[in-house]
């Protein structure tokens, strides 16, 4: 079931903060003209009845209260694989999900969200609270070592294209040695780019006291940025997922600013990495 018009998936479980992402769901859609499709999993089919009768009221009183239009699917399976299945069935351009932050029991939350997002083909946008306007003109776009970057490139020109925003590109500080040639190797890689399709852009350097995730939330805090776009770690290990790996740390971090997950596409790699 191939989705011709542009559309975007929320996760969907009747909670306060998918209700947040339908919220950030409504603004790109209005941006990218696209439609929003509510996603919500059930463990077994004999609750799929029930489910759609509860999604129909809430989407009848949503659309009501909103003046929007709203679509759903409510499919058996698991929250790890069925929504990045959908996501590929429905050709979709982004899925939007809602998080809590890390902080106690809650860091187990933090992780089932990044295990969801690992597994797509589609960028996730994961978030922690409503908007707070209507437009993401501030993007924090961190640029390091790693190749594995094209993509974010490509979701960055999407964002200054629909959104008319400006990035705000952090670099890590590091020592000489070949992990700062290749960050530099990319940081021209990213302006060229950048350039080339008229985005504007901004570039820092982080103060290099603490963990690059950590020093990157702490840039986005400070500019007040709207949305931070970042690469999740090729391969993750199921220690990442448990112990926190530094995408889980942005993800969830205290600022609660929206989150653009990109995942490498080894389908990708004929378009060539920054070095």
């Amino acid at each position: 079931m191939e989705n011709t018009k542009r559309s975007l998936l929320v996760a969907w479980d009747f909670s306060t903060v998918a209700e947040y992402a339908l919220e950030h769901a409504l603004i790109f859609a209005e941006n990218v003209s696209a439609e929003v499709i509510l996603v919500h999993i059930v463990k077994k089919e004999s609750q799929i009845v029930e489910a759609k009768e509860k999604m129909a009221k809430m989407i009848e009183d949503f659309e009501k209260e909103k003046n929007v239009r709203l679509e759903s699917i409510v499919r058996e399976g698991s929250i790890f694989t069925t929504i990045n299945d959908i996501a590929k069935e429905m050709n979709t351009m982004l899925v939007l999900m809602g998080t809590h932050g890390i902080k106690g029991m809650q860091k187990l939350t933090g992780s089932w969200a990044l295990k969801v997002i690992v597994g797509s083909r589609v960028p996730f946008v994961v978030v922690q609270a409503p908007p707070v306007q209507k437009k993401y003109s501030s993007v924090v776009l961190p640029v390091d070592f790693k190749k594995e970057n094209k993509e974010k490139l490509s979701w960055a020109e999407f964002l200054g294209k629909f959104f008319k925003a400006k990035m705000r590109i952090i670099t890590p500080k590091m020592p000489e040695g070949q992990m700062l040639q290749r960050t530099k190797a990319n940081l021209v890689f990213a302006k060229k780019y950048l350039e080339n399709r008229g985005i504007d852009y901004e570039i820092d350097t982080a103060d290099g006291g603490n963990d690059f995730a950590m020093e990157t939330v702490d840039f986005a805090k400070k500019i007040d940025a709207d949305i931070i776009l970042i690469m999740t770690t090729k391969n993750i290990s199921f220690q990442d997922y448990m112990l926190g790996a530094h995408e889980q740390f942005v993800i969830a971090n205290s600022a609660h600013i929206p989150v653009m997950c990109v995942n490498p596409r080894t389908d990708l790699s004929k378009y060539g990495s920054f070095y």
